[in-house]
């Protein structure tokens, strides 16, 4: 029994070390491995070596933005959230903040649909997505994961040439197994309603310069995996996926904007195996545990290069943890609108840098024992308060509370770089976030 027992336990451990090396990859051939070395390639150089300069610029944008905003067209007067996606009069276009501020007030922004590929900011700046390519349009909302027809989105996503994805109309589309997309892609989808839903979910593994925007994602589930056509030229065996919404492994370049997501069966978005130069702005989020992973393993050491802004995201009703839960890497965490967390916000292993900037974190009522916004995992007190956690120009309501660590005199030793002031203020973030979530914009309107 002992020895059925000990071979049980060094197979789930050699299927879980799989899993975490390769990701789901049933047969790790000569395509995938060339993949994997480019990957690497790619995210050294989407790297930045002194991050505080990516966060330093978006500080500065930002404020920049608002305050001109603020001042040139609506009064920052209210804290009530309106229905996402839809002006509150016939006024001017009401973007508020610099991601938006970008393209968004355009009437004409369905003829120049590629504009939103100079908007991106944040250590994602610089991902065009599929703008170099041609309009691909999505016609069909069948999937057959292993030989797609044309039209489908699955067809779209695998072809090698850059491809600015859009949507006939709106509709549902129900993933068979997990999407894997090729690089330098856009999923744009604005003028329609676009839901991926009741499958599975979508994976970036091994890929650069995507750009995924304006869709619900929700009710994803766990892919049986099988034979999956992963491009025109290749098929092969994949394991069972995670089920998670938006899953981003050894990836660079990723731009998440305007995405509404709730309800997935492992986390919304997870970035692992060394993933850097990720942006998430302008996201709705609901209904779900475990919100975001960023680092997979705290012994996954390649993590260390992770870099990941996320902004002007609204972190919304029945949420759990981890939005984000860190390990690794230099997270900023900036202008995000936390009203509901059932244990913590933002946690973490492994000394991750972790700046939280202007965010407004709500507590939970009536129970003292989860007011507190950050949670460490796996050190003792005398380890974690070496990690640089700080926030600056956060808004705590309710009794919320960030506990700091690291040196107190990190930013003033950093004050060439990073100017210690907020990008927005905390009170500020209300409006700032209003519009989050897939926007129901109408063509020949500004969205």
């Amino acid at each position: 029994m002992e020895a059925t027992n000990f071979i049980y336990l060094s197979l789930l451990l050699f299927s879980t070390f799989f899993v975490a090396i390769n990701g789901h990859i049933g047969e790790f051939d000569e395509v995938w491995r060339r993949r994997a070395q480019e990957a690497d390639e790619w995210a050294q150089k989407a790297y930045k070596p002194d991050p505080m300069n990516v966060t330093f610029a978006f500080a500065k944008q930002t404020k920049k933005t608002v305050t001109e905003i603020k001042e040139s067209r609506v009064p920052l007067n209210g804290t009530r959230r309106e229905l996402r996606g839809k002006r509150r009069d016939d006024g001017p276009c009401l973007a508020t903040n610099p991601i938006d501020s970008c393209w968004r007030c355009q009437g004409n922004w369905a003829d120049n649909r590629k504009r939103l590929a100079d908007c991106a900011m944040g250590f994602a700046k610089g991902t065009t997505g599929g703008k170099d390519g041609e309009i691909y349009v999505v016609t069909d909302n069948s999937d057959d994961s292993s030989n797609p027809k044309p039209g489908t989105l699955r067809y779209g996503v695998i072809q090698k040439q850059p491809l600015w994805i859009i949507f006939a109309r709106s509709m549902n589309i129900r993933l068979t197994q997990e999407l894997i997309m090729q690089s330098d892609k856009t999923i744009d989808g604005r003028g329609v309603i676009v839901h991926i839903a009741n499958g599975a979910g979508i994976m970036l593994q091994y890929v650069k310069n995507v750009i995924i925007h304006g869709l619900r994602i929700h009710d994803i589930h766990v892919g049986s995996g099988g034979m999956i056509r992963d491009a025109v030229d290749h098929i092969g065996q994949r394991t069972q996926s995670d089920g998670d919404g938006i899953s981003i492994f050894g990836s660079s370049n990723i731009w998440v904007d305007h995405v509404s997501m709730r309800s997935c069966y492992d986390g919304l978005i997870d970035a692992v195996e060394g993933s850097t130069a990720i942006t998430i702005s302008n996201s709705h989020f609901t209904d779900h545990n475990e919100v975001m992973l960023f680092g997979a393993s705290d012994s996954s050491s390649i993590d260390q290069r992770m870099q990941i802004t996320v902004a002007f995201n609204h972190f919304g009703k029945r949420l759990i943890q981890r939005m984000p839960r860190c390990r690794w890497g230099f997270i900023h965490v900036v202008n995000n609108d936390y009203t509901h967390w059932n244990m913590y916000a933002i946690g973490g292993s492994q000394h991750p840098i972790i700046i939280s900037q202007g965010n407004r974190f709500v507590a939970p009522p009536n129970d003292a024992f989860k007011k507190e916004v950050t949670k460490r995992d796996y050190s003792p007190e005398s380890v974690w308060k070496q990690w640089p956690w700080r926030s600056q120009g956060d808004l705590f309501m309710n009794g919320a509370f960030f506990v700091e660590s690291g040196d107190p005199d990190w930013t003033k030793k950093h004050f060439e770089l990073f100017d210690g002031i907020s990008s927005a203020p905390g009170d500020q973030v209300t409006w700032i976030t209003r519009f989050s979530g897939a926007l129901n914009c109408k063509i020949g309107q500004p969205c």
